[in-house]
């Protein structure tokens, strides 16, 4: 017998869910894009909490920016390594990514706290309220 839970529409069921975590959910989430920083977020009382994983990589060669409501996360990690060094198996990424998050336009940098700490980069994220757009109204003459 078939699971009916399985059987939905990816676009329709994430749509359930607050925009913040659309980049989690997307229809490419299994792409190889998503092997790098792979995250997970908390939803506390008053802010998300992100978990993101960033082996190897100093706190120095990260840089975050905030624009037009999107969190994004640059970082370098370079391997020493000697050209005869023999892998049996290499999964690790070295080199220089980058991940957006949407986390809301009435978000601010000082919203954001950020801590490295043994290989994850977390970020608490303050919950903040967008603003409704003020009517205005046209007068008629």
């Amino acid at each position: 017998m078939r699971n009916n839970v399985v059987n939905y529409n990816k676009q329709n069921y994430f749509d359930l869910f607050d925009p913040f975590f659309n980049d989690f959910f997307g229809l490419d989430r299994n792409t190889k894009y998503n092997e790098v920083m792979k995250t997970d977020i908390i939803d506390h009382e008053g802010f998300y909490e992100m978990k993101i994983d960033m082996p190897e990589i100093n706190k120095d060669d990260i840089k975050m920016s905030l624009n037009d409501g999107y969190l994004t996360i640059e970082a370098k990690v370079e391997k020493n390594t000697d050209n005869n060094d023999k892998y049996i198996r290499k999964e690790r990424y070295y080199g220089e990514y980058e991940r957006s998050y949407f986390v809301g336009d009435a978000v601010k940098e000082e919203d954001i706290d950020a801590k490295l700490e043994n290989g994850v980069l977390t970020l608490n994220i303050k919950k903040v309220e967008a603003k409704s757009p003020e009517k205005k109204y046209i007068a008629i003459k």
